[in-house]
């Protein structure tokens, strides 16, 4: 009996050593067949125009074709989770926002995964801010005319919000300041740009991408940006955190996700291929013309920003009692 067990445990050992073995080859391979980028929004989307431009040039770098594939829905939670679900072996990757990877699970009653357990960070991709904008024949120039005109007038000052995101800007201007704005929620940029040139609304907000043609133009005036330095994407305006608003940062962000328990190795090839595209100035070059300020950086930086955007946002949502279905 003791040989026949000991039989069975050198059978096991074996059989351990083989399959590490063969984990280790396919790693130090890959990748050796096509890889899929889950983007969790419509096509044509900002994350989905910069997330195909990134596919082709890591898909070079690699030698594999990249496939990226849209599955949008309940904000981004349902392509997260096609991922999350998916085998931690490389093949499969999710392009995640600030939406699915930090807001949702503040503003939804229940989630189909964990952001933080149930993914590897790969690298934060590109981030863009927010801009604040007012019509042209709006009597503000800056956001501090803005803010003590609001501070004169409560709720008076109407504010156009295509978003989410600007929903959440618009809220943390109030927590911060004490002012009260009216907001005018929109289903999309383009609506609230129209009533904002049309002076339905005199202020809007809205992404640096979305708004910056209609400030090249003349059509809306630009009164603060919300990173918390100055954009590239918007050369020349102000951000908030230099009028008054200390330390105010609003961006939304691409991060490059893989699933839980992917081979260390395989995410930090990765990390290096993106790390390498992203400081070619022609790959940055069109990263900036598509909306986009290029990232970069460790997969630990990635998921500590994203667990400090979590604990910057949780009690502003909390407290401003939004919710989703």
């Amino acid at each position: 009996m003791k040989h026949i067990l000991k039989s069975i445990v050198s059978l096991i050992a074996l059989w351990g050593l083989a399959l590490a073995a063969h984990a280790q080859q396919q790693q130090q391979g890959y990748p050796n067949k096509p890889i899929r980028i889950v983007v969790p929004y419509q096509a044509g989307q900002g994350t989905d125009v910069a997330t195909r431009f990134l596919a082709e040039q890591l898909g070079q770098a690699l030698g594999q074709a990249i496939v990226v594939d849209n599955k949008a829905g309940a904000g981004g939670n349902i392509g997260a989770a096609d991922v999350a679900r998916a085998a931690p072996d490389g093949y499969t990757l999710l392009m995640g926002t600030n939406g699915t990877h930090v807001l949702n699970q503040f503003l939804y009653p229940s989630m189909p995964f964990d952001a933080e357990r149930d993914f590897e960070p790969v690298a934060l991709v590109s981030t863009f801010p927010m801009v604040v904008v007012a019509n042209v024949n709006a009597r503000y120039n800056s956001l501090t005319e803005l803010m003590a005109d609001a501070k004169a007038r409560p709720a008076a000052v109407n504010v156009g919000l295509p978003s989410t995101t600007a929903r959440l800007v618009l809220e943390l201007m109030q927590a911060q300041t004490g002012v009260v704005l009216q907001a005018v929620p929109y289903k999309g940029s383009g609506t609230a740009m129209t009533d904002l040139m049309g002076g339905q609304v005199m202020v809007g907000i809205d992404t640096a991408s979305a708004a910056r043609s209609f400030i090249a133009s003349g059509k809306v005036r630009p009164l603060a940006v919300t990173s918390l330095k100055d954009s590239e994407l918007l050369p020349g305006v102000k951000p908030a955190a230099a009028q008054g608003l200390d330390g105010f940062q609003v961006v939304a962000w691409n991060g490059l996700y893989a699933p839980h328990g992917t081979p260390p190795a395989i995410v930090k090839k990765l990390n290096a291929e993106i790390a390498r595209i992203l400081a070619q100035a022609p790959a940055r070059q069109r990263l900036l013309e598509l909306g986009h300020e290029p990232a970069g950086g460790e997969p630990a930086a990635l998921a500590d920003f994203a667990r400090q955007e979590r604990q910057k946002w949780g009690p502003v949502i909390r407290n401003s009692g939004m919710k989703l279905e």
